[in-house]
């Protein structure tokens, strides 16, 4: 059995022991009452149409730690159907995921626009090299 090592906890930066988390057992115990604070006010029904940022501010809990119980399905988006996180671009909320789908559009356009730039200066480059070795060989052949 290994021994855990030395670490500062990611949440209060207090030195503790790392086995198996990467905060201090204080924090994890503050985590899982944050936990239980929002997965208690979501059990009531009049709060299953709640959005993260009216869940955070009815428990107190941040919106990032709602986000992670939510990618870590501790919180379950399919019986609240209001309930998502923001994209991390834009901040559009969304269900699943990093970011949303308009985001992903962009990033695929302007990925296609770079390699279609980097396509014609490697044709351009070519071009040139063609065009040089031409002059070369007309100058050895004067």
């Amino acid at each position: 059995m290994s021994l855990g090592r030395l670490a500062n906890c990611s949440r209060c930066d207090a030195l503790f022991v790392r086995v198996a988390r990467d905060i201090c057992p204080k924090c994890f115990q503050e985590v899982e009452k944050e936990y239980e604070l929002c997965s208690r006010f979501l059990r009531k029904r009049e709060n299953r149409g709640s959005n993260i940022h009216q869940v955070s501010e009815a428990t107190g809990v941040s919106v990032k730690q709602i986000t992670k119980f939510i990618k870590e399905g501790r919180i379950s988006v399919e019986g609240n159907p209001e309930l998502g996180y923001p994209c991390e671009s834009c901040g559009f909320l969304i269900r699943t995921g990093n970011i949303c789908e308009s985001c992903i559009r962009g990033l695929k356009h302007d990925i296609t626009q770079d390699l279609a730039v980097e396509k014609r200066l490697k044709e351009q480059e070519k071009a040139q090299e063609m065009v040089a070795a031409y002059r070369r060989k007309q100058v050895k052949d004067e």
